[in-house]
């Protein structure tokens, strides 16, 4: 009778899990944001600011898909931890479901008769009947993790399917901004890029401060003056894309290389974008930085974007705030490297596969970036 108790006291732990419910409901809430996402690539096709109302699609793609992949972690967290309990209970289970069917299928006296004598039938008659109904309860819960565990199962394969639409509607929306970044022709210009000159001061170019340097030499008829300050905001912009820090300033890398700008763990083909109204000074390949993006917001300072896979924008335009100079690359999704590492303990880092290198200069002398980026670090 001490092992029922103990049976029926194990299982209790089944109900103290997070319901299925929770999880249904938040993959409900999940596609939702996908379709609005979808909804939002129809309107945004008509819009007469096609660029940002398309940089604004994206970035609800982004958070849907985010949605849907914590949603299926979470699933299979649950369904993993109701299967590995209900598997190391076998035996017990086994034996209480075993007890239960003795006790419905047999009635009468002889079940009930005690070695003892009449006292210890009396005795093990009321313990029974006490024991019992918990007993009941207790499979009765299981019965309900069982149906939890299929719909938990059944629950990641419906998410499946709506992030394979997500991911289609994703690159749909960055198409559609490749393309009406590349139709725009309204924005000012505060000068003419010298292609010659540029080839010229990559070839020469040792090092990122010697190119930032050289930037004047290839603008041709360059407006005078500057965008308004942007003191106020210092340490309040927005990160480039949605992110964590990986290595900050002066912090060396895996190969001892130290460099002074921060690098942030962003999501695969995340859109980057532009935190204040700036002059794009240089956007492509330079040194071993990969793809580079050089933003001049005032006078005096730049903002170093690296490690991009698409660059957008033509050198010499002056790019509103948010507006979009390029995207993260990656890998395409599929159901081993997109969806479920639930062995870790912080999945949606795991899943920020991308590094973007961030560097302020003022005055031609780097500083920490985070002296200018709101990071919420720390």
């Amino acid at each position: 009778m001490k092992r029922l108790v103990k049976i029926a006291l194990g299982l209790a732990f089944l109900g103290s899990l997070a319901s299925a419910q929770d999880a249904d409901s938040a993959a409900e809430e999940a596609a939702e944001r996908l379709r609005d996402a979808t909804n939002m690539l129809a309107i945004a096709e008509r819009a007469q600011n096609r660029v940002k109302a398309l940089t604004e699609t994206v970035r609800a793609f982004e958070d849907g898909l985010d949605a849907v992949r914590e949603g299926m972690r979470q699933a299979a967290i649950q369904e993993q931890a109701l299967s590995k309990l209900l598997g190391a209970r076998h035996e017990e289970i086994a034996q209480l479901l075993g007890v239960l069917q003795t006790i419905g299928q047999n009635h009468g006296p002889v079940l009930l008769l005690h070695p003892s004598g009449p006292l210890g039938t009396a005795r093990s008659g009321m313990i029974v009947s006490k024991i019992t109904p918990a007993l009941e309860s207790r499979a009765a819960e299981l019965r309900v993790q069982l149906r939890e565990v299929s719909t938990l199962r059944a629950l990641q394969e419906s998410a499946s399917g709506t992030l394979e639409r997500g991911l289609l509607g994703a690159q749909e929306a960055r198409s559609a901004l490749s393309k009406a970044i590349a139709d725009r022709t309204d924005l000012p210009r505060r000068f003419i890029e010298d292609t010659e000159k540029t080839k010229l001061l990559i070839a020469a170019a040792e090092t990122l401060e010697g190119f930032a340097s050289g930037l004047s030499s290839i603008a041709i008829d360059e407006v005078s003056g500057s965008l308004p300050s942007i003191a106020d905001r210092k340490g309040a912009l927005s990160l480039p894309a949605e992110g964590r820090i990986l290595r900050t300033a002066g912090e060396a890398d895996a190969a001892g290389i130290v460099r002074p700008g921060i690098v942030l763990a962003v999501r695969p083909f995340s859109i980057v974008t532009t935190p204040v109204p700036a002059t794009l000074r240089y956007h492509g390949p330079l040194l071993d930085y990969g793809n580079v993006v050089i933003l001049e917001p005032q006078a005096g300072i730049l903002l170093v974007l690296a490690g991009l896979d698409v660059v957008y924008g033509s050198i010499g335009e002056v790019l509103p705030g948010g507006s979009p100079v390029g995207l993260m690359g990656g890998e395409l999704a599929s159901e081993e490297n997109d969806t479920l590492l639930i062995d870790q303990d912080d999945q949606k880092g795991a899943q920020r596969t991308q590094t973007l290198y961030i560097e302020v200069r003022e005055n031609s002398k780097p500083v920490d970036p985070e002296m200018w980026f709101q990071t919420n670090e720390g």
